[in-house]
């Protein structure tokens, strides 16, 4: 199982997938090139939805429910945060029952 983890520092932000710098996926669509960001809903944010999506399940749910993932998950993450594929997993199917 795989965990991912974000955390920021003074002057930048890092999201790791076991301790590795998480592909942000820019291949499959662009939302912003200007990184990750999260605690808040946008295009930043957007984007780390669709790379944990991507990583924790597939392409085509990604690109179907990064907005939702972002408005229901990642907007509400704190400075630091932490998640496991099975926590990634779960949340996609709670949004997919909605």
């Amino acid at each position: 199982m795989k965990r991912y983890s974000g955390m920021r520092t003074f002057d930048d932000r890092e999201v790791l997938v076991d301790g590795r710098p998480l592909d942000p996926r820019f291949d499959l669509k662009t939302f912003s090139s200007n990184g990750f960001e999260w605690s808040f809903e946008g295009r930043e944010p957007q984007q780390l939805a669709l790379a944990l999506i991507a990583d924790a399940a597939d392409d085509a749910t990604a690109k179907r429910l990064s907005k939702a993932f972002m408005q229901m998950i990642v907007a509400n993450f704190d400075n630091e945060w932490e998640m496991t594929q099975e926590e990634i997993v779960a949340a996609l199917a709670a949004l997919d029952d909605q």
